[in-house]
């Protein structure tokens, strides 16, 4: 492969000379001729963008020479399906990888202007609400790191997840707009456009047994594709995000007739399916809308991939040798039926031939074990906006059931548990089921995960397929989670594990030998004191509240969701602010409680934990008896670049969830990279952090997963437990009774009569042993010698996690793909 500017030997001054020249006159050249500015007048955006546009020439060239080499080799190629993608801001990650940080940086300076100043311009593409659509975007760039050919589809939203703004203490949504100066990462590709039906009906054409579906609405899928480069720049993938168009997008005669509105009706219908991240589902309309928004993305990536699979080998029974179609949880999931219908309709193959292919290329990831988020939908809904593809579904049932009930056995099984049809629910398809079935390999993201999945949710269809679900841990970027977000920590790690860690992250195991070297220490406080005066300065920005960098960081970042438990987190800081006004005269430590994420904007309680989070840092931060021992901050609108700045001024990783609800996490893995102690329970990928890093390095607290189960089975009395769980129902009793809700006594009265109802979170069941985890910590930190020895284990001991090692695994016992590399990085 042609070496590029990173992976070169060493550049002499002569030619880093050269190569900043060469930066200033490509970016001046797009100042001048691709936005019309001069020198004198340009404004920082407009310097942002050339910077852009100049690198993104870089990262075509490598695109190209990945796109040729894929062709020319006929190597299997990787179709990743999500519906978020969350990106965040894309320029650093580049010039991370392209090795073109330092010589960009003196090319900008040399033009009087300063790189680390403009950089912060760029919108982040908040095409995603969490881990997932983190996951996804790490995935990405992990693949082309790793030399697997891919493309990942998704939908360009015109406004991401919302914009949150606090105002009185409450999330209130305003619309997210990515795109007002546009995306210079982006190509639209008005050629790669495809009709997307919607409705109307299926009829029998002349030949016997064959049917048409002829859509009573159409509208049109536009590609628009961003290059992703990989590390040193030695390979790039695609994200390829469809924008709906309509079919007709003015009614000239409704128009002339004066009826402005309907005249743009069409339109405004069609274009709302690529207009926002997640629309509210809570009405008949935004169901509807949601699911017009996952056929649509879907059917125009499967017949997208189609096309150019026939384009390069002339026919399709070859398609599962060629072609690894990865659906990134249920919102693609019909996906199954969408690719039966293209084989048998409209490419001539039978059913039975259409299966084999079908199944042979889709792969599916679960994400979760809550049963209100695998998606079902009504089967009514299904049937008048996607009439064939029900039609497809109820085949596949029809087949998939009377194969079970021929087999062994069979007449034992209870067919209504794995039919992908639910009857008992006011009939509705079980979008999980559709994906199980359909594919070939279905895998969890964490080993309990996986575990749970054989035995809870997918215990029916497991008993049949018993080979069928596999685990691939999720990994995440040290590209970005270290090198770039920390480049204090990675310059010392370099130092100490050697240049080959940039290349391969589980070399970082080598900084442990040093575990007990109070030198070692004394500068990984420093970094870690640098990286929190960041913070603070963001803080005092964000919420005007002034924190001192000396204090413990206790953070928790992410969704706010009942079964992340941000609540028992809030309730716990009241337990600590009520001991530190009890007993003022303690060497109590002093500690920041940093709270971040977004609700649903239909999440009622989520948005009720938000707002007395506020309303509990309003009473805390102006309480002159606990200023300088406790703080309480919210940092609104939480997205990636905030986490970039968050993380590696972490002391303490908050990862809490009720045991056996969380899928996996990848911020637990961010953190405890970057060397945050973890608190947590046995959930997710917790437990394998814990088996990395030794559980004398972690604090882990709470009920098992199985336990959990067994109190859900028989639950303990909540009065029983409130009762003898020592500071709980003072705590309860203040929330309820207004103590931090000064102007409206009663407004959380309903979220703790909830609680007292029925802790299907164990937010009470589990508040005692994590208030006792707390003082461990408390403890842990008044030894500093012994908290930074933990902290070293982490960062030492979580190379494993990342993105490189999951793709890898992917590739070799889920795609079929050889990886490229042999960098494990």
């Amino acid at each position: 492969m042609t070496e590029t500017a990173s992976e070169a030997r060493p550049a002499s001054a002569a030619e880093s000379k050269d190569l900043v020249e060469t930066l200033k006159a490509e970016i001046v050249r797009k100042l001048t001729y691709s936005l019309g500015k001069n020198l004198t007048v340009a404004q920082p955006h407009d310097w942002v963008t050339a910077v852009i546009l100049a690198v993104r020439d870089h990262v075509v060239d490598v695109w190209q020479r990945s796109t040729r080499e894929s062709y020319q080799t006929g190597r299997k190629r990787v179709y990743y399906l999500s519906l978020e993608f969350l990106i965040g801001r894309s320029l650093a990650d580049a010039l991370n990888n392209l090795g073109l940080t330092g010589p960009v940086a003196q090319a900008m300076a040399d033009l009087g202007v300063d790189l680390g100043a403009i950089e912060t311009i760029e919108p982040d593409a908040a095409l995603g609400n969490g881990g997932l659509g983190r996951l996804a975007a790490c995935y990405l760039e992990a693949m082309a790191s790793t030399g697997v050919p891919a493309l990942g589809y998704g939908i360009r939203y015109d406004h991401g997840l919302f914009k949150q703004v606090i105002d009185g203490g409450k999330q209130v949504e305003l619309p997210e707009d990515w795109l007002s100066f546009r995306n210079p990462w982006e190509f639209e590709r008005r050629e790669s456009a495809y009709q997307i039906g919607f409705g109307g009906a299926v009829v029998a054409t002349e030949k016997p047994g064959e049917v048409s579906w002829r859509p009573e609405e159409t509208v049109f899928a536009v590609a628009y594709d961003t290059p992703i480069v990989g590390w040193r720049g030695r390979d790039a993938t695609t994200l390829r995000l469809w924008r709906a168009r309509a079919k007709h997008p003015l009614s000239l005669d409704a128009f002339n007739q004066g009826d402005l509105v309907g005249a743009v009706a069409e339109r405004n219908r069609a274009e709302a399916i690529s207009k926002v991240l997640y629309p509210n589902d809570s009405t008949p309309a935004g169901q509807e809308l949601r699911l017009r928004q996952e056929f649509f993305f879907t059917s125009a990536s499967l017949q997208d991939l189609v096309r150019r699979h026939y384009r390069q080998f002339g026919k399709l029974d070859n398609l599962p040798d060629k072609v690894a179609i990865q659906l990134n949880d249920t919102h693609p999931a019909l996906a199954v039926a969408e690719m039966m219908r293209l084989l048998i309709d409209e490419r001539g193959f039978s059913w039975e031939d259409a299966w084999t292919i079908t199944n042979g290329t889709i792969s599916y990831t679960n994400h979760t074990l809550l049963p209100e988020a695998l998606e079902t939908w009504p089967v009514a809904l299904m049937e008048r906006l996607l009439p064939r593809h029900m039609q497809i579904i109820f085949g596949i049932n029809a087949r998939f059931l009377d194969g079970v009930r021929r087999s062994a056995g069979g007449e034992s099984v209870d067919l209504a548990s794995i039919s992908l049809i639910d009857e008992s629910h006011g009939r509705r398809v079980r979008m999980a089921h559709l994906a199980f079935v359909g594919s070939h390999t279905v895998n969890g993201v964490s080993a309990l995960h996986s575990a749970l999945m054989q035995q809870t949710v997918f215990a029916p269809l497991h008993a049949i397929f018993p080979e069928r679900i596999t685990n691939v841990t999720n990994g995440i970027t040290p590209r970005r989670w270290l090198f770039s977000a920390n480049h204090g920590l990675t310059k010392l790690l370099t130092e100490v594990c050697g240049d080959g860690l940039t290349d391969d992250i589980e070399q970082i195991d080598r900084l442990a030998a040093h575990a007990n070297d109070p030198g070692m220490q004394e500068r990984l406080i420093a970094i870690r004191r640098d990286n929190k005066l960041k913070l603070a300065k963001v803080i005092r920005q964000e919420t005007g509240v002034v924190v001192d960098p000396s204090a413990l960081f206790d953070v928790q970042i992410k969704r706010i969701h009942e079964y992340k438990r941000q609540l028992l987190n809030i309730l716990e800081t009241i337990a600590l602010y009520d001991a530190i006004r009890s007993e003022p005269y303690r060497d109590w430590a002093p500690r920041v409680k940093i709270f971040a994420g977004k609700a649903a904007s239909n999440y009622g309680t989520a948005k009720a934990i938000i707002n007395l989070i506020n309303d509990v840092a309003t009473v805390v931060n102006n309480d002159i008896t606990t200023r300088d021992r406790l703080k309480v901050v919210f940092i609104p609108n939480y997205n990636v670049s905030a986490a970039e700045i968050i993380i590696p001024a972490a002391d303490v990783s908050e990862q809490i969830s009720t045991a056996g609800l969380e899928a996996s996490g990848t911020g637990n893995m961010k953190f405890a990279l970057n060397g945050a102690l973890t608190i947590g329970t046995m959930d997710g990928a917790n437990i394998e952090i814990s088996e990395r890093v030794g559980l004398d390095n972690i604090v882990i607290f709470g009920m098992s997963a199985a336990e959990v189960e067994a109190a859900k089975r028989n639950p303990r009395p909540t009065g029983e437990v409130i009762a003898t769980t020592p500071h709980l129902e003072g705590v309860l009793d203040a929330v309820a009774g207004g103590a931090y809700s000064p102007g409206d006594r009663n407004r959380y009265a309903g979220l703790v009569d909830g609680l007292r109802a029925n802790d299907w979170f164990m937010v009470l069941n589990d508040f005692e042993s994590y208030r006792l985890a707390q003082r461990r910590i408390d403890g842990l930190w008044a030894n500093q010698p012994e908290w930074w020895r933990m902290s070293i284990a982490n960062t030492a001991h979580c190379g494993w996690f990342s993105a490189d090692r999951a793709i890898r695994e992917y590739a070799q016992r889920i795609w079929r793909v050889p990886a490229g590399f042999a960098a494990k990085g």
